[in-house]
């Protein structure tokens, strides 16, 4: 070694005398990546008094990335020490959320704007593709301008988010007067306040619960004879669900899924933006059951009027109940799955668990933890108080109960319908949605969103609920519905959808990972290797941790089944 560098090396430590072990050689400064004071500051007056928790971490991010428009290097390293974190820690948390914008070493600022466009299904029939191009060459330096996953405004297609502001069926004018506006944040609209759902007898099934008039088994009774089921997408029933958590020991937990992802789903949006308070009294119904000492509900993102209406009326729930915590997503479709959002609410990268233990056993922080849907809370107080005549009063085709659509794309009036369950999607069209849309003809239909497999319109008269179109390899799930013209492309829907699950995979298993993005491979060449794609396919089914990975072929697979006619060179599958 050089003396000069023997010199700079000294000046880095200094020497003490160490009982028993003699003169020692200390580092003033531990080693690795040093805190900026002027960022410990920052993020001491962005936190003030806040707990340093663990499970805090994303919803610090999130302090950062709206104060900042970007997550810097200096400010990933303060906020690790300020909760005595890692910064490995800090660092693969926030990068695996598609909201954090963190900055790359090279020091290069991002624009402290974002414009995010829509390229899910229902966004591309519309023109989200070209608009997403007019955008990036249009708006300037000043603005990033990147792809999203469906930000739920799917009966407003083609979506675009100006920061948390959305611009429904946007246009390049419409989206730059938008970025124009110094206001980024959405507007709320109207909807039933706590004071008006109190009027209207809100909370007094609670209050009966709460003060013995209304005992448990009887709420329990009324979901188990009227067969309510998450209506998530997992379609598990509610009634058996609360009573295994009530089997458990305590100290219990309650987290609500309100992760609301799958493309062309909607209606858990709808519920929250206009009536909170149907689904906040279910949710505390469900909570006294299971006896949860805590309640986390887990909102996307992409739902900023839900969120800020949440925070709001949360603060006038009845006292007495369990401390409710509302959670912020940042970006992840499979935070949507579960086990996921367990570790996302923790503060950690979403994940899916292996299982078992299932969350009912070891669930959030460990706990026993009941997670319910949004929507299957909502119609808790009113199965309760209509009785089960009500909703078996509801129903076609040898279905009872009431479904909640969220139809998109060839119809003349797109949204959210509330419909019989059972009914058949040629019904769906022809009554609550006025028809296809002028100048289209009916092809083929998502029956429950993205990975709910495709169908064509021969088959339109299928009843749609939970157990009819398994048979067909598909599924209802949160009954997102996108109907598809003779003018598009089943092909190209069908690799929009694979190309949404390749970018949204977590990458903690190689099925998964590798079968998504090979399956993206395969499919944008002229000809399909048909044989190939199934096999691929199985292989995604058999071995996926999750639900991401086992039902991500369920729309190539129904394309090549259930459309024949677009693989007339098709070699054979090989028999098993």
């Amino acid at each position: 070694m050089a003396d000069h560098d023997r010199s700079r090396d000294a000046a880095k430590v200094r020497r003490f005398e160490h009982p028993g072990r003699g003169r020692v050689r200390v580092r003033p400064v531990p080693k690795g990546r040093q805190v900026d004071p002027r960022a410990a500051d920052a993020i001491r007056a962005l936190l003030g008094d806040a707990p340093r928790d663990r499970d805090l971490l994303i919803e610090y991010l999130h302090r950062i990335q709206d104060k900042y428009g970007q997550i810097s290097g200096a400010n990933l390293a303060a906020l690790a020490e300020a909760m005595r974190l890692s910064f490995a820690e800090v660092f693969e948390t926030a990068t695996f959320y598609a909201h954090f914008d963190v900055v790359k070493e090279d020091g290069k600022d991002i624009p402290t704007l974002t414009v995010r466009v829509c390229d899910s299904l229902t966004c591309a029939l519309f023109g989200s593709e070209a608009l997403l191009g007019k955008l990036a060459r249009e708006l300037g330096p000043g603005v990033r301008v990147v792809r999203a996953p469906c930000v739920g405004l799917c009966d407003q297609a083609p979506a675009v988010e100006v920061g948390h502001n959305f611009v429904p069926r946007a246009t390049v004018a419409s989206v730059k007067a938008a970025v124009g506006h110094k206001d980024t944040h959405p507007h709320v609209p109207d909807y039933i306040d706590y004071d008006a759902y109190r009027a209207a007898g809100g909370y007094r099934t609670l209050e009966r619960l709460r003060s013995g008039a209304l005992a448990v088994e009887e709420v329990l009774k009324v979901l188990d004879d009227v067969g309510l089921r998450g209506l998530g997408g997992a379609g598990f029933p509610t009634g058996r669900k609360w009573r295994s958590v009530r089997g458990e020991p305590g100290p219990r937990l309650m987290a609500v899924n309100a992760d609301e992802g799958e493309p062309g789903t909607f209606k858990d949006q709808y519920y929250l933006n206009g009536d909170p308070h149907r689904f906040l009294e279910g949710m505390l119904i469900a909570a006294h059951v299971v006896e949860a000492t805590d309640i986390y509900i887990y909102v996307r993102d992409e739902y900023p009027i839900a969120r800020r209406i949440l925070a709001n009326e949360i603060l006038k729930l009845p006292p007495g109940g369990p401390k409710v915590h509302l959670r912020r997503g940042a970006g992840a479709y499979i935070c949507g799955e579960e086990s996921s959002m367990l570790e996302s609410i923790e503060g950690k990268r979403g994940l899916p668990r292996h299982r078992p233990p299932l969350p009912f056993q070891v669930g959030l922080f460990g706990r026993p933890t009941l997670i319910n849907n949004v929507e299957t809370l909502y119609w808790v107080r009113d199965l309760i108080e209509r009785g089960v005549g009500w909703w078996k009063s509801h129903g076609r085709n040898g279905r009872t109960g009431l479904r909640s659509f969220s139809v998109s794309g060839r119809v003349r009036q797109p949204g959210m319908k509330l419909a019989p369950a059972g009914i058949t999607v040629r019904e769906l069209i022809e009554e609550f949605c006025g028809g296809i849309s002028e100048g289209h003809t009916f092809a083929a239909y998502l029956p429950g969103g993205a990975s709910g497999g495709i169908l064509p319109a021969s088959m339109a008269d299928i009843p749609l609920d939970f157990g009819t179109l398994e048979k067909y390899g598909c599924f209802i799930g949160s009954a997102a519905v996108v109907i598809l013209s003779d003018k598009d492309d089943v092909r190209a829907a069908a690799l929009n959808l694979m190309r949404f699950f390749e970018d949204e995979s977590c990458g903690q298993c190689t099925p998964c990972r590798v079968g998504t993005q090979k399956a993206v491979v395969l499919m944008e060449r002229s000809v399909w290797d048909t044989a190939l794609l199934a096999e691929l396919s199985q292989c995604m089914r058999d071995a996926s941790i999750c639900g991401l990975g086992q039902a991500a072929a369920n729309p190539l697979i129904s394309v090549i089944k259930y459309f024949p006619e677009l693989f007339p060179a098709a070699r054979p599958a090989a028999a098993k």
